[in-house]
């Protein structure tokens, strides 16, 4: 194992034992270093329970999951505003409200 799967193995190890504490999620902690998607959603999930619960003390691994992910050969993931903005340099805006393609400019 690398460096940086053992870092990444030991911030899942470490986050599924303080989401079980605190808010009795249990994860997969290998799983959460292999599939990208899964550990997406943990983030999340350990996002919003440190700010509805008050469970600061999660947000740093959240953080450190999340800069790991690409580390698992996915592509980081993009902003709303990069998304508009690549879509705005391809030429491909959404169509004007009332566009004839749409039946009452509804769509």
């Amino acid at each position: 194992m690398s460096s940086a799967s053992n870092e990444l193995f030991a911030t899942a190890a470490h986050l599924h034992v303080l989401l079980r504490r605190k808010t009795g999620r249990v994860t997969d902690t290998e799983w959460l270093t292999v599939n990208p998607e899964y550990a997406r959603e943990i983030v999340r999930y350990t996002r919003e329970k440190a700010q509805i619960d008050g469970h600061a003390e999660l947000l740093p691994l959240a953080d450190k999951l999340e800069a790991a992910i690409v580390s698992m050969g996915a592509a980081p993931r993009k902003t709303l505003l990069e998304v508009a903005a690549d879509a705005l340099r391809a030429g491909s805006a959404p169509p004007a409200p009332g566009d004839e393609r749409y039946v009452g400019g509804l769509r």
